[in-house]
């Protein structure tokens, strides 16, 4: 119980600094001019002085939140210049670090890019071709590599008559013909094309399960290290020559030649792509009662498969240059390739189709890549986002199979196969209040049980 003053008394003064002066803790002494601007911490006094009569509570007070150094950092920076900061403060930001512009602005800068190569090009490539910087043999002009576009595309049909022939019209049949003949452009990007999917399909078939297997068993890993490593380092020129001496020079040496040239890499990745799934999905499975085959299968594959996914796409571009080393000899009357096509080019002329087959194969290498990346999103919506339309035909044609095969079991009367959940985004948590209290812990006991 606090004791009142006297009437008419005056209450004792503090000391200097504070009721709590000298105290670990105890907050600073106001100064006087904080003191007569009247600021919060004059109202509070006052207001706390007045709540009792007579009584009086001393202690520090609350202390504000001080926001982080990095979220005032990223505040300021996400701020917009004043007009009056200057061009270096505009500067500066602009090239704010890792800040997220908007889609136009890409686009924009995108075509500026373009539009800067087009602009040299026209500069090196301007005037007759004694006044040229660069002349006509090493760089055509814009315009004479447009020229020789009919050519390259339909072929020979479209091919400038002689001097001593009378210049005649193709029909739109020649045309068609011509488009798919085997000089024409369209006939060997098609080969082209073919080549890589079955080199890089074959990469893939082969590289992608034996990655799950170094990625799963380290003894695996070390057998097949040495062999992977030196597949990701060998001179790509090299290999052309041995690929000619082993399997000649038709279909088979280009096709083996993208596969060699590729599996590694596949392997590689693959494989590492295992290993980065987290630990605790592992042990998750394990404590539920899945067996080894199970956690492969159900839980680090589907974990893993993004990743490897988005791995062959980027590796479906890189085995994109290669196949220019793989045609480099031209067997029969067939279709060369566009790598053919670039040699003869440089050989025979013109030389207006190297340029046109460099800027062709890009946006050929843009299309397909945009195409996988939709495939990507549309299988796996909970990693990289998408309609999903893709994972959920998938998932009920996977299911309606597990359900078959359940139905088969029973008729033959097997026993059912334990189940477990098959992991996409998080693995399922186990419940321990489920558990007896003599059952073994979910990190240990039940993890080498599982594994055993």
């Amino acid at each position: 119980m606090t004791s009142s003053p006297a009437p008419g008394s005056q209450p004792p003064e503090p000391p200097p600094g504070g009721a709590n002066s000298g105290k670990p803790g105890s907050p600073a002494p106001t100064s006087p001019a904080g003191t007569a601007a009247g600021g919060p911490a004059t109202a509070e006094t006052a207001t706390g002085s007045s709540s009792s009569a007579g009584t009086r509570t001393s202690g520090p007070p609350a202390a504000s939140p001080t926001p982080s150094p990095a979220g005032t950092a990223r505040s300021a920076a996400s701020q917009p210049v004043p007009a009056s900061g200057g061009a270096f403060a505009a500067l500066e930001n602009f090239f704010a670090l890792r800040r997220e512009i908007p889609a136009w602005e890409a686009l924009c800068l995108g075509l500026l890019s373009l539009g800067v190569c087009l602009a040299v090009w026209l500069l090196l490539t301007s005037g007759p071709g004694e006044e040229r910087i660069v002349g006509p043999l090493v760089l055509p002009s814009p315009a004479e590599t447009l020229r020789a576009l009919p050519e390259l595309l339909f072929g020979p049909v479209a091919a400038p008559a002689f001097d001593d022939e009378p210049a005649t019209s193709p029909t739109w049949s020649e045309y068609w013909r011509g488009l798919f003949s085997p000089d024409a452009l369209v006939g060997n990007l098609w080969v082209s094309l073919r080549r890589l999917l079955l080199g890089f399909g074959l990469a893939a078939a082969v590289g992608v399960p034996l990655g799950v297997l170094c990625g799963c068993f380290t003894r695996v890993n070390a057998f097949f290290t040495p062999l992977a490593v030196f597949g990701r380092n060998i001179p790509l020129a090299a290999l052309v020559g041995l690929t000619f001496s082993a399997f000649g020079i038709g279909e088979l040496q280009k096709v083996m030649f993208i596969f060699l040239a590729c599996v590694a890499f596949v392997l590689t990745d693959t494989a590492q792509s295992i290993r980065q799934v987290g630990e605790q999905y592992v042990d998750t499975a394990y404590t539920l009662g899945a067996r080894g085959w199970q956690v492969i299968f159900k839980v680090l594959v589907p974990l893993a498969l993004p990743r490897v996914c988005d791995s062959l796409r980027l590796l479906f571009g890189l085995a994109f240059g290669y196949i220019m080393l793989a045609e480099t000899i031209r067997f029969g009357n067939e279709a060369g390739g566009l790598g053919n096509v670039i040699n003869m080019a440089m050989r025979r002329g013109p030389r207006e189709n190297v340029f046109l087959v460099l800027l062709l194969i890009p946006v050929v290498a843009l299309v397909i890549d945009r195409v996988l990346q939709a495939l990507q999103r549309s299988l796996f919506p909970h990693v990289f986002g998408g309609s999903g339309w893709l994972h959920t035909a998938l998932t009920r044609v996977l299911h309606l199979g597990e359900d078959l095969w359940s139905s088969v079991t029973r008729r033959s009367g097997a026993a059912p196969a334990t189940t477990v959940v098959t992991a996409t985004a998080s693995a399922t948590p186990h419940n321990p209040g489920a558990q007896n209290n003599d059952s073994p812990s979910p990190g240990s006991q039940a993890r080498q049980g599982g594994r055993s």
